[in-house]
């Protein structure tokens, strides 16, 4: 079967027989009848108002619907009088009035002197033009498509008309889509008159499976209905073509498709070809100029200004209007707020292919022109910039400019985007090198490997100091990102040492990220630490080189104890403009945060990883917001917010692998130990052994500065797992590895206390004092109440007896006032314990039920869990929590439960917490299960 023969087996308006139906009813249509008509039985009388509004969105087929009816009407004999308003036309008085008038039969009298009429006279001719059909017995039909782009005087007189005196009003039937109306005063003086209205609802699967039916002469499979409906987005025109398309193709191809025996997309991507034929030669026949513009706005996109396709397409602009005034009625186009563009996504694709790659480049390369002449914004530029070729007008300022507008907005891949295009262009070695050093950048969210290329050749190219600097940081992060640890330190070594005798303050910056990066691997550390502990405040010269200085200084004071005071002013100055401030790309001020906490203050170390998260959030920073949200999580563990710190660990997964960072990578490893913590605290060993196992951290760690952390917590989880022997060697290797780096402090891993009670446990009582004590010398030279009260409750279990007691008993003073809430828990729970076997039961109840509840407020259920079987020991029978409903939820879950609750959107709360739609929707999923809820509608309530 041809296409052309096809098409006619398809209605027009398709899917719309029952509104047709119901106007033809209200107008009395039946069996060829129109009321008013010359000869026809009347289905109204005279003095009906006859007002009838028709609803739609874009592509609904509303202008079809009426198209149809008119032409029945005006078959029946009926006069006819149409218009079609045009936002284009906004600026023209009595604009539809012109048209209904034009549209009027010839003849003599009203009409002669209506064809003449200017100005004011146009609404009396029309009012004396309806008044003579009316007495000649020949009631008009006047019809207003899309009445919210009609203009206020014509508006005027057509509710003039509406609400005539004499009772003989005029049938009128408009139409209203979607728009901003011209004048909303007016039109909703109008609106109320029209007595009936009917909406045109989307069109459904059912209707899309009966015309696929009748197209292709059997019922198709419901996939491919739904792929139909989703692809032309219930536009009736591409609907329409579609369906000429398949009834046109051989019988084989479309049952393969039809009863899903091809892949879908592979078969709708497959129908491409002929389906821009199909749209093209019914594109040709809407009008003049209609398939130039229709190709202009599919290459271009969507929201284009009427004047950029008329420029493009090198026609008047008034011409440009018209076919595109013809377009939008034919369902082709859409109008929007910021301009035109193509109705339906698949519609676009048919269009744009059709037109040739040379002239796809011909229109953005003028389109680029046009916008950059009136000073459009760079990315709006730039993105025609992509899609021609090099050597346009300013392309390298207006991509770099772009770039650089994409990244303020959170846009790396964007950024990306126009200077990879960029690279196009040619341009001196100082504008190629700071290209390279924009695209290097924007590349980390994305892709390390590539940035690291296109850094290194940046820092190659780069001439003065401060571009030297800058681009050897940026490399040496992107290096230390992908464990290339050794490189790292060259870049940054080799480039300190050739500007120190230009410039020796840029020179101190490398050399303040060279020693950060240095300790990392223990053989590094050793050489770097005597030009460590030489380091002092004076050597700054000015505040960018204090604050990365301050950084670097606060982990010193924190790996050696030198006064938790000094280490927290040290790390406010270094944090004092953000922890990823936009003057500075030093790696070093992340170890500012881990300083806070090491130095009894989680509680700012919390305040700022939060300020970063929401400035990451909103530039879209992937890896700056893992590591902050990381951080974040492990200072809500120190300060005993076990489910906020699982929440904020698996955020900090989820995003980085969202982008494609593997699991157990460098970036990953802090995020899953804080993750590991969280969940054993929990008692949920076996989800933790399993991320273990995922994350290949289960077994020999590399010597790395970012394994000591694992180190701790795999030794906590072998603790609960009751594997004593491994966990001593997890804590003595964290030990081991922290000396050797010369971080005798406890702040950050406090391994002696946990080693000595295993030995304790294992009956090494000599090795565990030894080690309880020492530990107890360093937190008191430390004097960090968290350190002191964890070292004090190590040594007083490892004693026993009154003097354990005794020493129980200042570490639970100590902790009280800590923020260090689980830590406080483990101390009551030891204490009660000891107090109970020293037959002080009264006093040991107390302290077992105050860490119950204690641990409970913390969902540490392994301290809970100890305390309830001592409490249970001494003849107590105390409840246990049960887990149902919310309490059911895990934080991420509630996290994202919240979110909906709040209005979010699934999109929102994906780009909101970095992760992918459909992790969003599994969550959900799991969110309503556990609520016992449908959907969205019973969130709020089942959450509060």
């Amino acid at each position: 079967m041809s296409l052309t023969s096809s098409m006619g087996l398809i209605p027009d308006p398709i899917g719309r027989e029952v509104e047709l139906a119901e106007l033809r009813a209200l107008l009395g249509m039946h069996a060829g009848a129109f009321p008013g008509a010359a000869g026809g039985s009347s289905a109204i009388t005279e003095s009906d108002h006859m007002f009838v509004l028709v609803r739609g969105g874009h592509g609904s087929g509303k202008s079809g619907l009426l198209r149809t009816l008119l032409d029945e009407a005006r078959a029946d004999g009926r006069t006819v009088l149409a218009a079609w308003a045009d936002p284009g036309e906004s600026g023209k008085d009595h604009a539809v009035l012109r048209q209904l008038l034009e549209a009027a039969p010839a003849g003599p009298g009203a009409h002669a002197r209506a064809v003449h009429a200017q100005g004011d006279a146009l609404p009396r001719s029309l009012e004396a033009l309806v008044a003579e059909l009316v007495a000649h017995d020949r009631r008009p039909l006047l019809c207003v498509d899309d009445l919210q782009w009609a203009d206020a005087d014509s508006l005027r007189m057509l509710r003039r008309l509406m609400r005539r005196a004499d009772g003989s009003p005029p049938v009128v039937i408009a139409s209203l889509g979607p728009g901003d109306a011209l004048d909303e005063v007016v039109l909703g003086a109008v609106l109320p008159l029209f007595r009936h209205q009917i909406s045109l609802s989307p069109i459904t699967s059912e209707t899309v499976t009966t015309l696929l039916d009748r197209a292709l002469g059997y019922r198709p499979e419901r996939d491919f209905v739904d792929i139909c409906r989703e692809a032309t987005d219930g536009n009736h025109f591409l609907l329409r073509s579609l369906l000429g398309v398949l009834a046109a193709a051989s019988p084989d191809r479309t049952r393969a498709m039809a009863r899903g025996e091809q892949p879908l997309s592979a078969a709708m991507g497959a129908l491409l070809p002929e389906l821009a034929l199909a749209v093209g030669s019914v594109i040709r026949e809407i009008g003049a100029h209609c398939e130039t513009v229709a190709r202009a706005v599919a290459v271009l996109g969507s929201d284009q200004p009427v004047e950029l396709v008329a420029e493009v397409t090198a026609m008047p602009q008034p011409a440009a209007e018209d076919a595109v005034h013809t377009l939008v009625r034919a369902g082709v186009l859409h109008r929007g707020d910021q301009g035109v563009g193509i109705a339906a996504s698949l519609l676009g694709a048919a269009v744009k292919q059709s037109v040739p790659p040379s002239r796809r480049q011909e229109i953005h390369a003028r389109a680029a022109q046009f916008l950059l002449g009136r000073a459009a914004p760079p990315e709006r530029v730039a993105h025609h910039l992509l899609h021609c070729g090099p050597g346009q007008p300013s392309a390298n300022e207006v991509l770099r400019r772009a770039a650089v507008e994409a990244t303020d907005a959170g846009a790396p891949d964007r950024a990306a985007a126009y200077l990879r295009c960029a690279l196009r262009e040619a341009m001196e070695v100082e504008e190629l090198a700071e290209v390279l050093s924009l695209l290097g950048e924007a590349e980390l969210e994305s892709s390390v490997p590539s940035a690291v290329e296109e850094l290194r050749r940046s820092l190659q190219l780069s001439k003065c100091p401060m571009e030297q600097t800058s681009a050897a940081r940026r490399l040496a992060g992107a290096l230390f990102a992908v464990d290339r640890f050794l490189d790292a330190r060259q870049v940054l070594e080799r480039t300190s040492a050739a500007i120190r005798p230009v410039d020796p303050s840029y020179a101190l910056r490398l050399e303040i990220d060279f020693l950060f990066v240095s300790l990392v691997e223990i053989s590094s550390a050793a050489r770097a630490y005597p030009r460590l502990m030489a380091l002092a405040m004076t050597e700054a010269q000015d505040e960018a080189v204090a604050r990365p200085l301050a950084a670097l200084l606060s982990l010193r004071g924190a790996m050696m104890g030198e006064g938790p005071e000094e280490v927290v002013r040290l790390a406010r100055l270094a944090l004092s403009n953000g922890l990823s401030p936009a003057d500075d790309e030093s790696v070093v001020y992340h170890c500012a945060l881990l300083a806070l906490g090491a130095a009894g203050r989680p509680d700012l170390a919390h305040d700022y990883a939060e300020a970063a998260i929401d400035e990451a959030r909103a530039r879209g920073a992937v890896f700056q917001y893992s590591h902050a949200i990381a951080t974040r999580g492990n200072a809500n563990s120190r300060m005993g917010r076990t489910l906020e710190c699982q929440a904020d660990a698996e955020a900090a997964l989820e995003s980085l692998l969202e982008v494609g960072v593997p699991l157990g990578s460098t970036h990953t490893v802090f995020a899953i130990a804080t993750l590991v913590e969280a969940l054993a605290r929990q008692s949920r060993t076996e989800e933790a052994e399993s991320l273990l196992e995922r994350s290949g951290m289960n077994g020999q760690l590399p010597p790395y500065w970012t394994s000591d952390y694992p180190l701790m917590v795999r030794g906590w989880l072998r603790t609960a797992q009751g594997r004593l022997e491994e966990a001593l060697a997890d804590f003595l290797d964290c030990g081991a590895r922290t000396k050797a780096r010369r971080m005798p402090a406890p702040g950050f891993y406090p391994w002696r206390s946990e080693a000595a009670l295993i030995y304790a446990r294992l009956g090494r009582t000599e090795e565990a004092l030894k080690l309880a004590e020492e530990e107890v010398a360093l937190a008191k030279r430390w004097d960090v109440p968290e350190m002191r009260g964890t070292a004090l409750r190590a040594l007083g279990l490892v004693t026993g007896g009154t003097e354990g007691l005794r020493m129980l008993d200042e570490s639970v003073r100590v902790l009280e006032t800590s923020p260090a809430r689980v830590r406080y828990a483990q101390a009551l729970a030891d204490r009660g314990a000891l107090a109970v076997r020293s037959d002080r039961i009264a006093e040991g109840r107390v302290d077992l039920q105050e860490a119950v509840s204690l641990a409970h407020e913390c969902s540490v259920s392994v301290v809970a869990e100890a305390a309830l079987r001592d409490l249970r020991a001494i003849g107590d029978r105390p409840r246990t929590r049960t887990f149902q409903g919310v309490d059911a939820l895990t934080p991420t879950e509630r996290r994202v439960a919240d979110l909906a609750a709040g209005g979010m959107t699934n999109r929102e709360i994906a780009a909101h917490l970095f992760v992918g739609l459909r992790t969003v929707e599994i969550h959900l999923t799991h969110v309503y299960g556990k609520l016992g809820i449908k959907g969205r509608q019973g969130l709020t309530e089942a959450l509060s």
